[in-house]
């Protein structure tokens, strides 16, 4: 009955021609091919865990007396919101760890993100035919970081009910629409009752359904293209090296759901994250020190930090000085991440479709550039935590500040010389290499003096060591990242290749 059913469903759906090709889809096999799955296997374990802390969050701004397990906070008032978290987190059985999960779940899936892109980024990924994907891969970081922010919001703690005060003061700094703006999505001329409410239907509601709609278009689109791969023997533009979906690769991913769920796990029981119920509730007259955001928004407190006193006027009306590094800061930051695949081939004048990656030393302009900026970014992630660090040091906070703002400005560029310099190394490196494993002795001048000599030794001595020092980094990467994936009874997958367009 069960084959005859099978028979009738293929008949009519054709599913056994899609299920053999579904099988036979071919992977590469390096290992930076994993981090978007990572991201993905992260946003499964916050979906999961999300469903479950909803079944005990009240979203509501409504005044209580708490009357819980919790002696210190016994007989405090609060919204009924926090009254839940602090409740979820020490009177219902599992509720802390699964609330701990989803937090850790949320650092790694953004942070899964953001390697993902930059690895896209530094090996030209981006370029036609996958300008769409990088679109919405950026747009998910987006969505991203407003469901860490209204997440992190939601318990209506002092440090979260800190960060919407400053969420708001942005908001209003934006030159006529901001008040608008601001009334709109906090509902109200302040961030009062129907945050909450809002902030909640935004975030497991609003966001989540845009986020995983555009993870599908995401998946369809990667199945559909040819996937890229980087060079090495018997990889070109028109095939495919890698191992098929099953067994090997659909075992490697399941060891990695598995992994990352694990990970997610001990970091839930084991390392503390967001104890809300150490900071209070949240009161307008009361700002709490030591008030960070999580490490996805670093990058903006540390801009507002580091941003001096400016603030003028615009037919008439006063431009604060927080509209700079919260409004124009991150709106210039997506916009050129969005317009680069169109501003490089408008640079590079390169029309063409690309499945083969750029290795990052190859492309010393670019490389140069993505490290530059993500030193900036690091940067001003850490300024965030100036008054942290005055404290760890001893220092006073203004000498930190003053320290960061020089940084800012210095470190950048540093990091961009010595990249630069580090990919003409290597390009000057990698032949050398291949040459001396071929057994090839690289070619001199006919006649040399003793200095000359010596002076070519050195330099061949130092690229050779440099040569090594990359090769064993590879080695060391390649090594962790190939290990991840259960063989399925094989030592060593069985190579594959496909010596044709893939639809």
């Amino acid at each position: 009955m069960t084959k005859r059913a099978a028979r009738a469903i293929d008949r009519r759906l054709g599913t056994s021609r899609a299920a053999r090709s579904a099988v036979d889809k071919v992977f590469p096999d390096h290992w930076s091919f994993l981090l978007g799955e990572l991201a993905l296997y992260a946003l499964i374990v916050l979906v999961l865990t999300g469903t479950f802390l909803t079944f005990f969050f009240q979203a509501s701004s409504e005044e209580v007396v708490y009357d819980g397990s919790y002696q210190p906070l016994q007989g405090t008032e609060m919204s009924a919101a926090y009254r839940s978290t602090v409740e979820l987190s020490h009177d219902v059985r599992a509720g802390l760890l699964i609330r701990q999960m989803h937090h850790w779940a949320a650092l790694i899936f953004l942070g899964a993100i953001v390697v993902h892109l930059c690895r896209i980024f530094f090996t030209g990924a981006f370029r036609a035919p996958r300008e769409a994907n990088w679109w919405i891969g950026l747009t998910m970081l987006v969505l991203g970081l407003a469901n860490g922010f209204t997440g992190y919001s939601l318990p209506d703690d002092l440090l979260s009910g800190t960060g919407l005060r400053v969420a708001y003061s942005i908001a209003t700094s934006i030159p006529l629409a901001g008040p608008w703006l601001a009334s709109l999505f906090f509902g109200g001329p302040a961030v009062g009752d129907p945050t909450t409410g809002r902030l909640y239907i935004i975030h497991v509601l609003l966001v989540p359904g845009i986020l995983l709609a555009l993870v599908g278009v995401h998946l369809a689109i990667v199945w559909r293209q040819k996937h890229t791969q980087f060079p090495g023997k018997g990889r070109t533009e028109d095939n495919v090296v890698g191992t098929r979906m099953w067994p090997v690769y659909a075992m490697r991913s399941i060891a990695l759901l598995l992994l990352v769920s694990g990970v997610i796990a001990a970091l839930g029981g084991l390392v503390q994250i967001n104890p809300v119920w150490l900071y209070g509730p949240y009161s307008p007259a009361a700002v709490s020190t030591a008030a960070q955001p999580d490490w996805y928004l670093g990058w903006t407190e540390g801009a507002l930090r580091l941003m001096p006193s400016v603030s003028w006027h615009v037919f008439g009306h006063r431009v604060p000085e927080v509209f700079l590094p919260g409004v124009v800061l991150p709106g210039l930051t997506f916009a050129l991440l969005y317009a680069w695949p169109l501003v490089e081939r408008r640079l590079t004048g390169d029309h063409e479709l690309h499945h083969i990656l750029d290795r990052p030393r190859d492309r010393p302009w670019r490389t140069t550039l993505g490290a530059t900026v993500l030193a900036f970014y690091v940067v001003l992630m850490l300024a965030g935590a100036q008054d942290l660090w005055a404290t760890l040091l001893g220092i006073p906070v203004l000498r930190v500040r003053d320290g960061f703002r020089l940084g800012v400005l210095v470190v950048p560029v540093l990091v961009g010389a010595i990249t630069a310099k580090a990919c003409v190394d290597l390009r000057g490196a990698v032949p050398l290499a291949e040459a001396q494993q071929r057994g090839e002795a690289p070619e001199g001048p006919a006649e040399a003096d003793d200095d000359d000599a010596g002076a070519g030794t050195d330099a061949l001595a130092s690229r050779t060591a440099q040569a090594a020092a990359a090769a064993g980094v590879a080695a060391v990467a390649g090594a962790v990242g190939g290990r991840l994936g259960y063989r399925w009874g094989r030592r060593k997958p069985r190579t594959i290749r496909i010596e044709r367009d893939e639809p």
